[in-house]
């Protein structure tokens, strides 16, 4: 009987999850409402149920060893979600001990989501021979997961590497944190929307979002229309890049990493946004840290990028 671990990404909209065996194959995954439930337990009981129905055509072949959880302000230490402000659930949420209630004697482990993709990048993807480097989520905020010296990087409290939250501008965009002016106001999926209808409302060239309603926007719109040559398209991605190259120059400056990788929906850009990143990112940089550190797309397969890191949570804690 093959040892597998179930994989849970909690996203402020879908939950997205998985069993996967040690190798990083999914033997199965599949998607939830996150935003739907209003109540944590309504939402887990939920998620148990969907969980049993897909585990019924191969639980006679498999062992769940393990159960690992990447979410939006999860603390490593406590097994909680703390305060997360793209969720319903608000306060502190025991979500490691709730699910214990579910998964009697097997281990649960809980991280930030960005730490998780990082943990991922180290076992499943492009990072396998690295001791140092930072994993960057883009998706409706900017998660960062910072490994250093062949460890992840948690601070005293389990909430170290919040990059998404240090300051851009003084007194700027409102963040759902509460403070202004936070990096993943300028550089997420929300934060390219956001620049996009600054652009729009400043200029009056043409522009094929002009018709589009903010609520109705993506990032993949703004992509595409910039692949297209759409001029304001084009200037929020360069925008965006620098902003996004002048901060990892700083994260640079403090860990000095080997390589930066880039993941989630805004990533899938590709050089729309890595080139500008890159470019104002070595601008930015100190000279004894120029062309040392290489500015990569993530190694791991984006259609399950979340789950795997999840997954590989539990495995190293499994170990």
């Amino acid at each position: 009987m093959k040892d597998v671990v179930l994989g849970i990404d909690i996203g402020g909209t879908y939950t997205k999850y998985g069993i996967v065996d040690r190798d990083g194959n999914s033997l199965y995954e599949s998607f939830t409402s996150t935003s739907k439930y209003n109540e944590f337990d309504a939402y887990l009981e939920n998620l148990h149920v969907e969980f049993e129905e897909s585990m019924e055509t191969i639980k006679e072949k498999v062992n769940l060893a393990g159960v690992g959880i990447g979410a939006p302000n999860g603390n490593y230490y406590r097994g909680t979600i703390e305060y997360a402000p793209n969720l319903n659930w608000k306060g502190v949420i025991p979500v490691v001990d709730k699910l214990k209630e579910y998964f009697k004697d097997i281990p649960v482990v809980l991280t930030n989501d960005a730490n998780a993709a990082a943990i991922g990048e180290k076992i499943y993807g492009s990072a396998k021979n690295m001791r140092d480097f930072i994993v960057i989520t883009l998706g409706t905020g900017l998660g960062s997961g910072i490994v250093v010296n062949d460890e992840l990087v948690y601070g005293h409290d389990g909430f170290a590497g919040e990059l998404g939250h240090t300051n851009v501008k003084l007194r700027g965009r409102q963040c759902g944190c509460g403070k202004k002016g936070c990096l993943e106001t300028y550089v997420s999926a929300t934060g390219i929307k956001r620049t996009v209808f600054r652009l729009l409302a400043e200029r009056i060239s043409s522009s094929e979002l002009r018709d589009i309603s903010y609520n109705e926007l993506t990032a993949k719109m703004i992509s595409e229309a910039a692949g297209k040559g759409d001029e304001i398209a084009l200037e929020a991605f360069e925008y965006t890049g620098r902003i996004l190259g002048a901060k990892l120059a700083d994260a640079i400056a403090i860990t000095s990493p080997e390589a930066i990788f880039l993941l989630g929906g805004l990533a899938k850009a590709g050089d729309l946004i890595m080139q500008p990143t890159k470019k104002h990112m070595e601008e930015s940089l100190l000279p004894i840290f120029r062309n040392k550190v290489d500015l990569l797309l993530s190694g791991l397969h984006e259609t399950n990028a979340a789950v795997l890191g999840a997954s590989a949570l539990a495995w190293k804690e499994l170990g």
